[in-house]
């Protein structure tokens, strides 16, 4: 077992289009503002100092088309392992998916929906009065990342275990991608 500090990174899938009211939810893609925040994200992600070790995602479409949006943006190949688990999970089974990670990875990208991803940041991170927390708190928009840091094993990740050290909404990096109805 791989101890050490460990970074999760959630992402939640970019904003989709309801355009086709014949298309089952699974398959709902990406409308063009989505498409655009998920590649700013991408770009945020690129500074991220160490890359993933760890991709795994919902495989529903505006999911895929997601992470071929960051993919533009973050200027490398992400190779997700898809997990149906992950489509419309709770914040527990997302937490299952998380202890079933390699020990020697230290870096993990989970890319899903809300509320779930919002749900497991919420019970990973202490609520505290700190900013990040409280935006967090607020609200979790589509294409917004939410890192997290913690001590240990991926097994050992737990309730009130991590530090929320990076929490970006796509209207942070450009205004006009800013509240609609996220």
């Amino acid at each position: 077992m791989t101890a050490g500090t460990k970074t999760l990174t959630l992402l939640r899938h970019a904003k989709s289009g309801w355009d086709d009211p014949a298309l089952r939810d699974y398959d709902r893609g990406l409308n063009a503002k989505g498409k655009r925040a998920a590649a700013l994200i991408g770009g945020q992600l690129r500074k991220t100092p160490d890359a993933f070790d760890h991709v795994v995602a919902s495989p529903a479409v505006r999911v895929v088309e997601t992470l071929e949006q960051v993919e533009v943006g973050y200027g490398r190949t992400l190779a997700p392992r898809f997990d149906r688990r992950i489509y419309l999970a709770s914040a527990v089974t997302l937490l299952d998916i998380v202890h079933e990670t390699p020990a020697e990875a230290t870096h993990i990208l989970l890319v899903g929906h809300n509320p779930g991803l919002e749900d497991l940041a919420m019970l990973l991170v202490p609520a505290s009065d700190e900013p990040l927390r409280v935006a967090l708190e607020a609200k979790y928009p589509t294409a917004t990342i939410a890192e997290l840091s913690f001590e240990g094993a991926w097994g050992d990740l737990a309730a009130g275990s991590a530090r929320l050290t990076r929490f970006v909404r796509p209207r942070d990096l450009d205004p006009a991608l800013g509240p609609d109805e996220d």
